[in-house]
């Protein structure tokens, strides 16, 4: 098989584009490839060459999939390697990707895990909920409590939540479905009770 083409990406630096006589989609390669293999327009690839070929290709675009993923959203290394793993890269691939772009500081848990956090905090959620967003996400729980420790006190959240809500606390059926909502967002009853006695609404009378 000949070589017939070989471009330059219009969208990705460092990529190579080279075309195959009788095929349609190009492989994508890096520079660093293409000098490896050797490549140039017109040159005949051995049938025992071309598994190799393909294979680089295939690794290439593995780390191009992880490299946009990564830049695209905060992503923790077990999800990347998940999202990898579904758009059909092999375990090894996967894992290779996620310890290139960690190495490169593109994939961090500890900064993921921080920026979850303050994300779920804004959003006037408590602790409980914030764990399970750190857990669904996939951040190892080894990191969770230095992360958690940047988190407002439950008290500012939960205030903000209240002024936001505009409801009357005077009224112990609004009192009594605040604090249900409360803590469906991860507050514990303490610090419920608290929230709402401070609002000046009697815990004792909406139990």
């Amino acid at each position: 098989m000949r070589v017939a083409k070989i471009e330059t990406s219009k969208h990705k630096q460092e990529r190579v584009l080279v075309f195959l006589e009788g095929e349609k989609d190009p492989l994508r390669l890096t520079e660093a490839e293409l000098l490896r293999f050797g490549l140039f327009t017109g040159k005949e690839i051995g049938e025992d060459e071309l598994p190799a070929l393909r294979q680089a290709a295939h690794r290439s675009q593995v780390k191009a999939d992880g490299a946009r993923i990564a830049s695209s959203a905060m992503v923790s290394r077990r999800d990347l390697h998940r999202k990898l793993t579904a758009k059909g890269a092999t375990e090894d691939e996967a894992a290779e990707t996620v310890q290139w772009l960690a190495d490169l500081g593109a994939v961090d848990d500890s900064a993921t895990a921080a920026t979850a956090v303050q994300h779920y905090a804004r959003m006037g959620y408590g602790p409980g909920r914030v764990r399970q967003e750190l857990h669904r996400r996939g951040i190892p729980r080894a990191l969770w409590e230095d992360a958690m420790a940047h988190m407002p006190p439950s008290e500012e959240i939960i205030a903000a939540y209240l002024k936001a809500k505009k409801r009357d606390l005077s009224d112990p059926d609004q009192a009594k479905k605040t604090a249900a909502a409360l803590a469906r967002r991860g507050f514990s009853w303490n610090d419920i009770r608290a929230a709402l006695r401070a609002a000046g609404q009697d815990w004792e009378e909406t139990e």
